[in-house]
């Protein structure tokens, strides 16, 4: 049996949950979110919990079994408490500014200012020209902007220099040997 599968997620109260045959809709104060539970997973929705369910012991309902309970109390925590990814430039003349709360400009060391916009559901906070953060109600959504924000520049082995996740560990190389 999967150990992540058969825990209960919890409710808190303010949280309505819809269960219509296989589509999970979780309101919170934050938002609301759904997701589509793969074909022979079912949730139970109990007193204060949900219950994720398997018909049988094959290969396929034991690999979805703990991934859409996984979802699901995503779902639950991001309409509570959202989700947010710290990010972090370094570099002489990195630099971040904050054009709202959807949209950043980047100087990365090219030769032109680099303007992101965010998803809808997505806002960016700055905490001074070289801290930045995610934050959203989506988990996925909210690790695949920090991620595309990354991609703008990543960090090089040399000199570690780039858009990297706060507290990220980046493996550096030894330059050139001098003679």
């Amino acid at each position: 049996m999967s150990r992540i599968g058969k825990l209960p997620v919890a409710v808190p109260s303010g949280v309505d949950v819809a269960i219509d045959g296989a589509h999970v809709t979780v309101k919170g104060p934050k938002g609301t979110l759904s997701h589509t539970v793969a074909a022979p997973i079912t949730v139970e929705k109990g007193d204060g919990v949900l219950d994720v369910k398997r018909p049988d012991d094959e290969r396929q309902s034991r690999a979805l079994h703990g991934l859409t309970r996984t979802l699901v109390n995503n779902m639950v925590v991001g309409v509570t408490e959202g989700y947010e990814k710290r990010l972090e430039i370094v570099g002489v003349g990195y630099r971040v500014l904050s054009k709202g709360p959807t949209q950043l400009e980047f100087q990365l060391g090219y030769s032109h200012p680099i303007t992101f916009n965010a998803p809808e559901g997505i806002t960016f906070t700055v905490d001074g020209p070289t801290k930045l953060g995610v934050q959203g109600i989506d988990k996925q959504l909210v690790g695949e902007v920090a991620a595309n924000i990354r991609k703008l520049r990543k960090p090089e082995p040399y000199k570690g220099k780039g858009v990297r996740y706060a507290g990220e560990q980046i493996r550096r190389k030894v330059g050139k040997a001098g003679k």
